[in-house]
C-alpha cells in the first residue's frame, strides 16, 4: 500500500496469476522475512476488521513507514548481489514504451548476457506475453489496485525465475511516475523513462523520479520531429533535476542509441560479476 495517496487494499498482487503470498521467497535465509510490522499496519484495510472505540491518542513513532520495505530492499540486494545478478528497475509513465524498449534489449544483446524480466502490471499479463517471445524468463506480477511494486513482491516474483542463472534481470515497475519512486526493490541501477511523445518538462513536473535516476533513457526519438520535441528542452530539464544521471537516446523502432544502451548494459554487467 502507498502511504502517500492510499492507493489499493492488501492480498490483491498475483505473480503469475497465483496469490502473492502464496508464493515462496528464495530459498535464502536473509531473505525469509515476515513484514509483521507492514501487515499491522494494513489491517485495517482487511477483511473481517472491526474497529474499536475511537479514541484520541498521542503516539511516538520511531521507526519510519517504509522500514519493512527498506529492510526487504536490503536482504533482496545482499541476495542478488551474492548471485552476482544485475537488477534494474525500470520506471516511467504507462505507454512511454518500457515493454518495447526491454525486447529490442534484448535482442539486440542477442544472448550476450543471459536475461529475465519480472512486469508489472495493476492487470493482464500483456506485457509479459509480448516479452516471452523474446525467449527470456518472464515472470508476471499483478498488483491489483496497487500503482507500484515493492520489494517483497520483487523477492517472491525472483525465485520464479532461477535467478542463479542469469545475468540481467529488469524489473519493469508499474506504470507511473510518482508512486514506484518511492520504493527500493534492491536493485543495483534504477532508471527512468522520458518519451519524446511526453513532452519535454516531466522532469520538472514529477522531479523526484528522476532526481533519484541513475539513468534517464529518452525513448522514441524517431517520433521527435513529428510531436515538436524540444531535444534541448529535454535535456536542459532532466541536467537541472539530477545532473549525474547518464542519459540515453534511444529509438527501439529504428535502432538509434540502442548500441550504446547495450554497451553499457554489459559493462554494468561485468563490473557487479567482477570481471
Amino acid at each position: 500500500m502507498c502511504f502517500e495517496c492510499g492507493c489499493g487494499r492488501p492480498g490483491g498482487a498475483k505473480i503469475d496469476g497465483k496469490p502473492a503470498a502464496s508464493v515462496g521467497l528464495p530459498a535464502n535465509d536473509e531473505l525469509q522475512f515476515k513484514a509483521v510490522d507492514m501487515q499491522l499496519r494494513l489491517a485495517p484495510f482487511s477483511p473481517g476488521f472491526v474497529a474499536q472505540e475511537h479514541r484520541p491518542r498521542e503516539m511516538e513513532v520511531h521507526e519510519a513507514l517504509f522500514a519493512a520495505n527498506d529492510r526487504m530492499a536490503a536482504r533482496n540486494r545482499d541476495f542478488f548481489s551474492s548471485l552476482k545478478l544485475f537488477v534494474i528497475n525500470v520506471i516511467s509513465s504507462p505507454g512511454s514504451g518500457k515493454t518495447t524498449l526491454l525486447s529490442a534489449t534484448i535482442k539486440q544483446l542477442g544472448g550476450a548476457l543471459l536475461t529475465g524480466v519480472i512486469v508489472g502490471d495493476l492487470e493482464t499479463d500483456n506485457d509479459a506475453m509480448r516479452l516471452r517471445r523474446t525467449g527470456v524468463p518472464v515472470v508476471q506480477i499483478t498488483t491489483g489496485t496497487l500503482c507500484h511494486l515493492d520489494a517483497e513482491m520483487v523477492a517472491r516474483a525472483a525465485g520464479c525465475i532461477q535467478p542463479e542463472t542469469l545475468d540481467l534481470l529488469f524489473v519493469e515497475n508499474v506504470g507511473n511516475l510518482v508512486c514506484p519512486a518511492d520504493f527500493d526493490l534492491g536493485e543495483n541501477r534504477r532508471v527512468a523513462l522520458l518519451s519524446t511523445t511526453e513532452g519535454e518538462d516531466k522532469p520538472l513536473k514529477y522531479p523526484p523520479l528522476f532526481r533519484f535516476a541513475d539513468v534517464v533513457v529518452v525513448t522514441k526519438s524517431d517520433l521527435a520531429p513529428h510531436v515538436d520535441f524540444d531535444r534541448e528542452a529535454a535535456l536542459a530539464a532532466i541536467r537541472r533535476v539530477n545532473p549525474k544521471a547518464r542519459i540515453f537516446e534511444v529509438s527501439a523502432k529504428s535502432g538509434d542509441g540502442m548500441e550504446e544502451w547495450c554497451s553499457y548494459l554489459q559493462e554494468a554487467c561485468a563490473e557487479c560479476s567482477g570481471l
